[in-house]
C-alpha cells in the first residue's frame, strides 16, 4: 500500500500525515504500527481501512483498489471484508451483548440467527454473558464483545486502533491473545498501539515517524520494542567542531 495523505495546517499550508509511505502487509500475519504522537499511526490505519481517502497514491486490499471506488461500494466493502476494534469499544450502551454483536448483519440487510451470534460470543469466552448490557460488563468483556461484532461479517483483515489502551493488563492480554488466535487461524491483523508488550503479540513492528517508516522489526519481544522505542526518544549526541562545517540532513 502506497499513500501520502495531506491536510491543511494551521498557518495554511499542507501538513503530510503520511509522506511517500510504501507498506506491504502479508495475508495471515499479525502488523503493530507504534511511533510517537503525530506521527502518521492513526493516519495510515484509516487508509488501509478505507476510512480515509489519500491525497495520492494507492491502498489495495488484495487485488481491490480502495481509492478507486465510489462511497458506496467502500461503504459494501468495509461491511463485508473488514473488521473495526477500537479502544472506546463503541458499543451501544441500550442494547444486549448479543445484540451489539448482531448489528454489522443487521446494518447488512440480514437477519443473524442466534446460533452464530452465541458462536461468535462463544469464540471470545462470552457466551454466558449475552444478555448482559455494556454497562454490566468490565472494559475487557466490552472489548471482547466488540471483537465478537467485528468478526460477524468474517472480514479478511481485521482492525485495531489501540483496542488494549482502555485496558489493565490482564484484560489487555486476554485481548491480544484473542487476536494472535485470530492471526493463527489466517486472519490479518493490523494494529496500532504504544505498548511494547502489545505489539510483542505481533510478527512484525512497523515503526513511523513523522509520516515516515523509520523502522521495522520481525519476530518482537517486549524488550526489543522498549529498546527501540528508547533510541528514539534519546536526544542526539552533539557533534564536535573539527573546523569544518557540520549540516545535519
Amino acid at each position: 500500500m502506497t499513500r501520502t495523505h495531506g491536510r491543511e495546517g494551521r498557518d495554511g499550508g499542507t501538513v503530510k500525515a503520511l509522506d511517500d509511505v510504501s507498506l506491504t502487509i502479508r495475508r495471515g500475519t499479525f502488523t503493530a504500527v507504534m511511533g510517537p504522537s503525530g506521527s502518521g499511526k492513526s493516519t495510515l490505519l484509516h487508509c488501509a481501512a478505507g476510512l480515509d481517502r489519500p491525497t495520492g497514491g494507492r491502498v489495495l486490499l488484495g487485488d481491490t483498489d480502495l481509492t478507486g471506488l465510489s462511497e458506496a461500494r467502500l461503504t459494501r466493502l468495509r461491511r463485508e471484508r473488514i473488521g473495526f476494534v477500537f479502544q472506546a469499544f463503541n458499543l451501544l450502551p441500550s442494547l444486549t451483548a448479543a445484540q451489539n454483536v448482531a448489528l454489522p448483519l443487521r446494518l447488512a440487510g440480514r437477519r443473524p440467527r442466534r446460533a452464530e451470534v452465541l458462536h461468535a460470543l462463544d469464540r471470545v469466552g462470552l457466551r454466558g454473558r449475552a444478555g448482559h448490557r455494556p454497562g454490566e460488563l468490565s472494559g475487557g468483556q466490552q472489548q471482547r464483545v466488540a471483537i465478537a461484532r467485528a468478526l460477524m461479517t468474517g472480514p479478511e483483515v481485521l482492525f485495531g486502533d489501540e483496542p488494549t489502551g482502555a485496558l489493565d493488563s490482564t484484560a489487555g492480554r486476554v485481548v491480544l491473545g484473542l487476536l494472535r488466535e485470530m492471526t493463527d487461524e489466517g486472519r490479518t491483523v493490523i494494529m496500532v498501539t504504544h505498548d511494547p508488550v502489545a505489539a510483542s503479540f505481533a510478527d512484525r513492528v512497523v515503526f513511523l515517524a513523522d509520516g515516515r517508516i523509520r523502522d521495522e522489526l520481525e519476530g518482537p519481544t517486549a524488550e526489543r520494542v522498549a529498546a527501540r522505542m528508547a533510541a528514539d526518544a534519546a536526544p542526539a549526541a552533539p557533534t564536535r567542531s573539527t573546523g569544518s562545517a557540520v549540516v545535519p540532513c
